[in-house]
């Protein structure tokens, strides 16, 4: 049983590779002390509130919850693969239709192609850093799929239900592998990530999928319950990078605090699996994935 996750510093990445590959292969989750600099920190952070900044929040109203899966049956929702879409926190609104915080404070994620579109996050998202990352933990032919600014806003960032991102990005065989920068310090009291380490090598519990005649669906694989007793607290700092296998079962609590914390994730793929046209997030055919 393990009680604490394996942690490198940053200028470990190629020095420590074999090493590192050999900790993620056991636990199925590591982390990356002061991968990205304060500066770049600040930099993605302020590039998500201009973009937020012009985000007509009246013309697109989908709310993300990772409890109620409404919003995959919104078109918005399912388009968002090959753009950059905003969704708002369920408890942005209140009984009359008005936004209870700014904005800035009532969207819970941005998604899913900010890696290919906006200039500031794809500069990151294809760094040297970042693909020096993907190949310490096993990547030979890293496809970047997907990206999300999570902003788990003050008060109301919603608690993020324990899962595997396979579930939702599945590959045969399957290879999905999130990385997961803390742009604002992550605690328990605003909510940064929990894993049951190891629990990557148990089975996947479910996928969702796009049902043939329209909508989706979420068939369960295996009805082993997750170990949440082994599920362990991941703290990071501002510029930590996580990085965990799309089987290693993980969660958010809700934001309470009076702390933001925003993260950046962006998820990879390997070029050699196949991905099935009925996962959920599908790109344009004129927008093909693209490594480094």
């Amino acid at each position: 049983m393990m009680n604490e996750l394996p942690v490198f510093q940053a200028q470990a990445l190629a020095s420590s590779a074999a090493v590192i590959r050999a900790a993620f292969d056991q636990s199925g989750v590591v982390i990356i002390k002061e991968f990205a600099s304060a500066e770049e920190c600040a930099a993605l952070k302020q590039r998500a509130f201009e973009l937020i900044d012009e985000f007509d929040i009246d013309a697109h109203r989908t709310v993300f919850s990772t409890k109620s899966q409404a919003h995959s049956e919104d078109d918005y929702f399912l388009n968002s693969g090959g753009a950059i879409s905003f969704f708002l926190e369920e408890e942005a609104y209140d009984d009359n239709g008005r936004l209870r915080r700014s904005k800035s404070e009532s969207i819970n994620k941005i998604g899913h192609a900010m890696h290919d579109l906006d200039p500031v996050f794809s500069a990151f998202s294809h760094s040297t850093s970042m693909e020096t990352a993907a190949r310490a933990v096993g990547f030979d032919d890293p496809l970047l799929l997907q990206s999300m600014v999570i902003m788990k806003p003050p008060g109301i960032g919603g608690e993020v239900t324990c899962h595997q991102d396979s579930t939702f990005l599945y590959t045969d065989p399957e290879s999905c592998i999130g990385f997961w920068l803390a742009v604002d310090e992550a605690t328990l009291e605003n909510g940064c990530m929990e894993f049951i380490p190891g629990e990557h090598r148990g089975p996947l519990r479910r996928v969702f999928r796009r049902k043939p005649g329209g909508g989706t669906e979420m068939a369960d694989l295996s009805a082993d319950p997750y170990p949440e007793a082994r599920r362990i607290a991941a703290p990071a700092g501002t510029g930590d990078l996580v990085i965990f296998s799309g089987r290693t079962p993980h969660m958010s609590r809700a934001n309470r605090s009076a702390r933001p914390r925003m993260a950046y994730t962006l998820h990879m793929i390997s070029a050699a699996a196949h991905y099935p046209k009925w996962n959920w997030l599908q790109r344009p055919t004129a927008m093909p994935l693209k490594g480094f």
